[in-house]
């Protein structure tokens, strides 16, 4: 998830999806609130434990932190040297993991359309939403709402948190502040960031319990819809610079690849891309089975 949430285009909540902890990791964030006081005080540190779910969510944090400061920086340096590569490996992974989340709801019906499509909609327009938030004007302002905004896309599956703070300008500042360790930026990020999981978290997990149906068709929505973003072959048409100077991409022209060869006059690897878009989507299938069957067995009662 660590590294997922590093690379602009992915989101660390399809990861959760295909793994099959999607849930429980709403379900459990949400726990973190004044119910909590409740719980300590009628079972102290054991009852608190229990409440938050601890068992589950430090060692999946202690892989995000530590994906966060290792294994991103090398999905950042192959973003920036393989930039192709990676996005068909992204693009095979997203695809798939929109197969999974069809099959993880009920029957379809005509009236998951609406979800749907509202989560085609939202992929699409939040992006060029982005931009608007650095109207707010106050630095440590924009900090805490950008914060808020990429942690509720991060539990998204198919919504790039990282994406989303590219779209705003402030993708480099963010990367930047955690490489340099700059505490005054990572503590207003953190401040909006547990501002969004506490909003979010509650949102999706209602959501989930009364309409799960149709929740599960939204986020594949969401899905679909980010897929464009992780296209290889496409060309920048249209950008705005962000006041670092930064390029804020806001329109792509999506090719073959082909067009793609004869416009840079560069390789379009595509056998490399397809064949790494095969190794995501493998990945996707093999990663969903275990955690059906490890799922269906922690269910199965022992006599």
């Amino acid at each position: 998830m660590g590294a997922a949430d590093a690379v602009p285009g992915v989101s660390g909540g399809t990861i959760a999806f295909i793994t099959g902890i999607y849930e429980e990791l709403i379900n459990t964030i949400k726990q973190f609130g004044p119910s909590a006081l409740g719980a300590w005080r009628r079972g102290g540190l054991r009852g608190l434990y229990v409440h938050l779910n601890l068992a589950f969510l430090m060692p999946l944090l202690a892989g995000v932190a530590i994906s966060l400061f290792s294994v991103a920086h090398l999905a950042l340096w192959l973003m920036e040297a393989h930039p192709l590569l990676l996005q068909g490996f992204f693009f095979g992974l997203v695809a798939a993991s929109g197969l999974v989340v069809g099959q993880a709801g009920e029957r379809w019906k005509l009236a998951y359309l609406l979800p749907l499509t509202l989560g085609l909609l939202l992929a699409q327009l939040l992006p060029g939403m982005m931009p608007l938030v650095l109207m707010i004007g106050n630095e440590a302002m924009v900090v805490v709402v950008a914060g808020a905004i990429a942690i509720s896309a991060m539990l998204l599956p198919g919504v790039s948190g990282s994406f989303l703070l590219l779209t705003m300008g402030l993708y480099g500042t963010i990367m930047g502040a955690i490489r340099s360790f700059d505490l005054g930026i990572i503590i207003l990020f953190g401040m909006g960031c547990l501002l969004g999981l506490a909003l979010s978290s509650r949102l999706l997990s209602w959501l989930l319990k009364r309409y799960h149906g149709a929740t599960l068709q939204l986020l594949l929505g969401f899905i679909v819809g980010s897929l464009p973003v992780l296209w290889p072959w496409r060309e920048l048409l249209r950008y705005q610079l962000g006041s670092e100077g930064q390029m804020i991409p806001l329109a792509y022209r999506y090719l073959l690849p082909s067009d793609y060869a004869v416009l840079t006059g560069e390789s379009a690897q595509v056998a490399g891309v397809v064949s790494l878009m095969v190794f995501g989507a493998l990945l996707v299938v093999l990663l969903n089975r275990r955690a059906v069957t490890h799922s269906s067995r922690s269910m199965t009662p022992s006599h």
